[in-house]
């Protein structure tokens, strides 16, 4: 008897190993299962980078237009009052945002013109190509103006080289440069879009090409008047800068622009829901020549200018629409921003400065874009990720664009080439709300290459500069140019308007050492 009941106690602690083992086994399965459900996949990622947008132009920082859409972001989001472009004008600050490198480090990097090799090579380390790494989707819709193809320039009537497929994004539809200079046309990927290779494209910006009438020779022939420049090649009605000759199929409607970037944009926000995407979304809105759409003319009581951002606040507001239909808004990061300040006249007649009325685009600022005043490059950004940032935040600290690269880079783990990257830096935590204070400094670029240095104690350094007082072709902008050294105390003195220089020695010699420093990027 004895021995059957060991055998029967040896058989059952066998069978009771065996069955907490399964259920030792059973929990850990469950437990990595869950963590897996739990784990969450990186964040879709929306740049909306806007055009020539000021500081007072959006609702949320004071603006008169009505700006629901955007506003929204400062609502649900984090709105930062000392976020900065890294130039006054728009192809340096497109530069040193998607590479990670000030854009005057090297000559030849000033506003492009139409027909500009690429400043972006292939093989050149971006921001896209690190977002590539980490696996997601990418892909660049809107205003291009970094140049295509190579030392010779883009091959309109062929396969355009360097151009954004080669430097990290997946897909492209984009303006080649502004809708101010020719070719006004599209460029879907590596092509023009709609060209009919039997009329083939020429582009000249020396002397006339083709037959077309210019806006100098023919102003009867426009619906905008051109005010200084802009008077070559009529296209829509309207003037621009340069020559072109054929590519008629392929001409674009100024009208269009924003309602044909926000179909591309969708088409590819909804393309796959199981990798996340990156989407640098570069809006025309609201540079010039302003011509919204028909259905916003007339709207603002603002000329068009301000229809310009009614039609701006609504393309915000589709792409919102489109993450709330997918269910995309809790893990997506929207970041809203602009790639310099303000102007009112930059080249047409669009009543722009007459129809202002009230409404400041440069806020309490001084200058616009261009100069190298705060309004040069002190820009309207929010950032909106319901997941991680608590909504109606608002952050002090001081953000430049040209640590976008960096910051991402951090937060997705991806190593990259710090030999070309040299200026980009993590700021992660000012990104999503938590670090108040930000960078040490930074440096903004305005026109004839004056570099400024913002300091984090909100002290600002403008080295002396034999520069004309106003912007020289006709805007109305004070550049900020003085034959002395400046110094401002920006907390105190928003509008620039007490030079301490003399008063502070020692602080213009130690900012004047750390522009110098980062210059030389001994940093």
């Amino acid at each position: 008897m004895s021995i059957l009941i060991g055998k029967f106690c040896r058989g059952f602690y066998r069978i009771a190993k065996q069955c907490l083992f399964l259920v030792i086994l059973a929990i850990l399965l469950l437990s990595c299962r869950k963590s897996d459900q739990e784990t969450p996949p990186f964040p879709n990622v929306i740049l909306i980078y806007t055009d020539d947008i000021g500081y007072g132009d959006v609702g949320a920082y004071g603006g008169l237009i009505p700006t629901p859409n955007i506003d929204r972001l400062a609502k649900e989001g984090l709105l930062m009052e000392n976020a900065y472009a890294t130039s006054a004008t728009c192809t340096p600050s497109r530069y040193a945002m998607l590479t990670g490198e000030y854009a005057w480090r090297a000559q030849g990097r000033g506003v492009a013109p139409g027909d500009a090799s690429a400043l972006i090579r292939k093989g050149r380390e971006t921001w896209p190509a690190i977002m590539q790494r980490a696996g997601y989707r990418t892909a660049v819709i809107g205003k291009w103006h970094l140049g295509l193809g190579g030392d010779d320039g883009p091959e309109w009537n062929g396969e355009i080289s360097h151009g954004p497929l080669d430097i990290g994004f997946d897909y492209a539809f984009i303006i080649p440069s502004t809708g101010d200079r020719v070719p006004t046309v599209y460029v879907e990927n590596k092509h023009v879009l709609n060209l009919d290779l039997k009329d083939p494209i020429e582009v000249n910006y020396q002397n006339k090409v083709g037959d077309r009438p210019t806006g100098k020779d023919h102003p009867e022939l426009l619906k905008m008047m051109w005010s200084h420049g802009h008077n070559h090649t009529i296209v829509n009605g309207i003037s621009r800068i340069g020559y072109m000759a054929g590519g008629e199929s392929a001409l674009w409607r100024d009208e269009d622009f924003a309602d044909i970037f926000v179909e591309k944009s969708i088409s590819f926000i909804e393309e796959e829901e199981e990798i996340p995407f990156f989407l640098f979304l570069a809006t025309h809105d609201i540079h010039v020549p302003r011509m919204p759409h028909e259905r916003f003319q007339g709207k603002s009581g603002y000329g068009y200018r301000g229809d310009a951002i009614l039609q701006l606040d609504w393309t915000v507001g589709e792409i919102l629409r489109v993450l709330d239909k997918n269910e995309f808004t809790e893990n997506t990061i929207v970041v809203f921003t602009s790639d310099n300040g303000p102007v009112l006249d930059d080249g047409y007649e669009d009543l722009a400065e007459k129809l202002t009325g009230d409404h400041k685009p440069w806020a309490n600022l001084s200058g616009g874009k261009y100069s190298a005043f705060e309004a040069g490059t002190k820009i309207p950004m929010m950032v909106r990720w319901p997941k991680n940032i608590q909504p109606g935040s608002i952050s002090p600290a001081l953000f430049s664009q040209i640590d976008f690269m960096g910051s991402f880079a951090g937060y997705l783990a991806q190593s990259y080439n710090q030999n070309q990257a040299v200026d980009t830096r993590d700021s992660w935590e000012v990104l999503i709300g938590r670090d108040k204070e930000g960078m040490e400094g930074l440096v903004q670029e305005a026109i004839q290459g004056v570099l400024g240095y913002v300091s984090q104690d909100g002290y600002k350094f403008i080295p002396a500069h034999q520069g004309p007082e106003f912007v020289p072709w006709g805007t109305g902008i004070k550049t900020g140019f003085s034959q002395e050294d400046q110094l401002f105390y920006l907390p105190d003195d928003q509008s620039e308007s007490e030079n301490l220089a003399k008063n502070k020695p020692e602080i213009v010699t130690a900012l004047k050492r750390k522009l110098e420093e980062i210059v030389r990027n001994d940093r």
